[in-house]
């Protein structure tokens, strides 16, 4: 089993902010720009070392994107944050018709993803920010899991040409990878094998998982842990692999269960195996305001529910 100390928690936030800053001193051609959000989204390190390549928009999203677009034309590489549900709700003609149309150079960071944004209630908790992504042609995207996921999910965007959606949280979550841990934009990471059930999971409730993977263990379960932080394009070879071994797959985001990774998953097993899958996320619900660790209780996406799900689904 993965040795996590759970109590030593990062911040993803804080990965973007840490990347995008050293990166900046090795490429002039990186810009940031922000929705008057700066502190929170943490681009403020990259403004407080790059000032002349940081710009503040106001709360003006669509300014964001459109500005943004302008400055990958002119060959710059431009990485726009503000809260994902007003980056991809606000702006999402902008990404579509300017951004996506042109297969722009354009980086999107998506902060305060899922319920886990916590108190700002169900305005600011973006639950369908992926789906409206992953729908987009040309758009990658990305949704990393903790803190070196983060890390080296930004460095690859900055080198890779074209859109790119990385969706952040607010919450600070444990260590799963290492320096060792090399991103692949085409390879899900199989963090355990097992024989009974894949747990498909992704972003900041990986974490969770991998706890719901031990509490299965502790009663016979033996589940398979996939991290799939790459959304699109999706491993397909890996998804089908997995699941054709243990015969069920349970998809555990903290997204809504339309349009997510749920959905990516059940797309490729509908079209190519008969076995069963589950998705566990937000049920078509708007979320609400409360602390994240009571959230993701309230909503079964914490280890023990998620644990009890599976539990109940292989009766």
């Amino acid at each position: 089993m993965l040795k996590i100390n759970y109590d030593l928690k990062k911040s993803i936030r804080g990965a973007f902010g840490e990347e995008l800053a050293e990166l900046g001193a090795k490429n002039s051609d990186i810009v940031a720009l922000d929705a008057d959000l700066s502190g929170s989204t943490q681009t403020s390190l990259f403004a407080k070392a790059f000032p002349e390549r940081f710009f503040d928009v106001g709360i003006a999203e669509q300014d964001l994107m459109t500005t943004a677009l302008g400055l990958s034309l002119t060959g710059k590489i431009p990485f726009t944050a503000t809260f994902a549900v007003f980056a991809t709700g606000r702006a999402y003609d902008q990404i579509r018709n300017s951004i996506c149309y042109q297969k722009a150079n354009v980086k999107i960071i998506g902060a305060h993803g899922g319920i886990t944004v916590g108190e700002d209630g169900a305005s600011h908790q973006a639950l369908e920010d992926i789906s409206l992504m992953r729908g987009l042609p040309n758009m990658t995207v990305i949704v990393p899991g903790d803190y070196e996921q983060t890390r080296q999910a930004v460095r690859f965007a900055s080198e890779y040409n074209g859109p790119v959606y990385i969706r952040l949280s607010r919450m600070n979550v444990p260590d799963v990878f290492d320096r060792n841990y090399k991103f692949d934009l085409n390879k899900a990471v199989i963090l355990k094998e097992g024989a009974d059930v894949t747990l498909f999971t992704c972003g900041d409730i990986l974490s969770e998982v991998i706890r719901a993977g031990e509490i299965l263990e502790q009663k016979g379960i033996s589940a398979e842990i996939v991290n799939i932080p790459v959304i699109k394009p999706l491993d397909r070879k890996t998804v089908l692999e997995s699941v054709n071994k243990t015969k069920l797959a349970v998809i555990v985001e903290n997204h809504s269960i339309i349009g997510g990774l749920g959905s990516a998953v059940c797309e490729v097993l509908s079209e190519n195996v008969p076995h069963r899958a589950v998705r566990i996320g937000i049920n078509d619900v708007f979320g609400q305001s409360g602390k994240p660790d009571e959230l993701l209780k309230f909503y079964g996406l914490d280890a023990e529910s998620i644990a009890n799900k599976v539990i109940e689904i292989k009766k």
